[in-house]
């Protein structure tokens, strides 16, 4: 059987920053990893050279690229129906990048594409908390804010391949509201992502005299990790952020319950270390403004998975049916 004799995929998660490359087995064990940097490369071409060098080592422990049946990517504004990276503004690349063609040149596997929040959404629903799951939202909380959607055991494509944006949902209508890197202003990734948090820091430090450990700071370089050490030291403004981004959020969920009313939802990212900081109002939030019909029916979870480990889980498992 073909499934004995290539018995391994290869999984991408593709970030702005770094991509992370697994080669699984049919159990979901992720046998050899290896890591290259996406942004060193502003060519697409030579970010796939690297690619193919970076994976050679691992390659020859599970006896070459012969022994690989498939190759799945997930990426930001992957396109599953064209295979394309499509106008991502994370990436160094513009415009239309056919990314699973140049893989499927350089590597002689066939290769498909996802969105990377789809991508965790899938390691998650095979792996993770939501496995046995067939309703339930993924929500990427990162650099920016992702969603994956599964209804009926399936991941929502909708008709171009672009389904699920919940980060670009606009929760903000007022003249103030935050730039987006969509271009357009008050979306929900610009409050509730990593980057957003740090945003809320800045705004709050500059309008509040309340005291706070993060004072000693240069704004421009607070990140939500600093937030969180702050917290975690007893800072109430820190812990103010956390409250004000969980709200957001919060209500945020329990507007989405309502087109697929799902199981769970599956929160996953850096942002999520921040525990019961960020999972307790976010909780409330949601008990408050969910719809009476659906209340007490969707479980908020954090993901089970480690680090990218989801999301490569989640892309190799689009290799075996490549």
């Amino acid at each position: 059987m073909e499934t004995v004799e290539k018995p391994y995929v290869i999984g991408l998660d593709m970030g702005g920053t770094n991509s992370v490359f697994g080669i699984v087995d049919q159990r979901g064990t992720i046998k050899m990893q290896t890591v290259i940097e996406t942004k060193a490369y502003p060519d697409v071409r030579d970010y796939v050279k690297a690619s193919v060098e970076a994976l050679k080592p691992a390659l020859d422990v599970v006896g070459g690229i012969d022994k690989v049946r498939g190759m799945g990517i997930g990426a930001p504004n992957g396109n599953y129906y064209t295979g394309n990276i499509e106008y991502a503004a994370n990436l160094v690349w513009d415009g239309i990048v056919p990314i699973a063609k140049l893989f499927e040149e350089a590597l002689g596997i066939p290769v498909k594409v996802t969105n990377d929040a789809n991508a965790a959404a899938m390691g998650e629903m095979t792996y993770g908390v939501a496995r046995g799951m067939k309703n339930f939202i993924m929500i990427t909380l990162g650099t920016g804010v992702g969603s994956g959607i599964v209804v009926d055991g399936n991941v929502v494509y909708g008709s171009d391949g672009f389904a699920g944006e919940l980060g670009h949902f606009i929760i903000d209508h007022s003249e103030h509201a935050r730039s987006c890197g969509c271009g357009r202003k008050g979306c929900l990734e610009t409050y509730c992502s990593a980057t957003g948090v740090a945003r809320t820091a800045r705004e709050m430090l500059a309008n509040s005299p309340m005291p706070s450990l993060l004072r000693d700071l240069n704004p421009d370089e607070i990140t939500s990790l600093n937030v969180f050490q702050a917290a975690e030291a007893g800072d109430e403004l820190a812990k103010r952020i956390f409250d004000y981004t969980g709200r957001i959020l919060g209500e945020s969920c329990a507007n989405f319950a309502t087109f697929n009313t799902p199981e769970a939802f599956v929160f996953f990212g850096g942002l999520t270390k921040a525990g019961d900081y960020l999972m307790e109002p976010l909780r409330k939030a949601y008990d408050d403004n969910i719809l009476y019909i659906f209340k007490g029916k969707a479980k908020l979870l954090v993901s089970s998975l480690n680090g990218s480990e989801a999301a490569v889980l989640g892309a190799s498992a689009l290799g075996w049916d490549a």
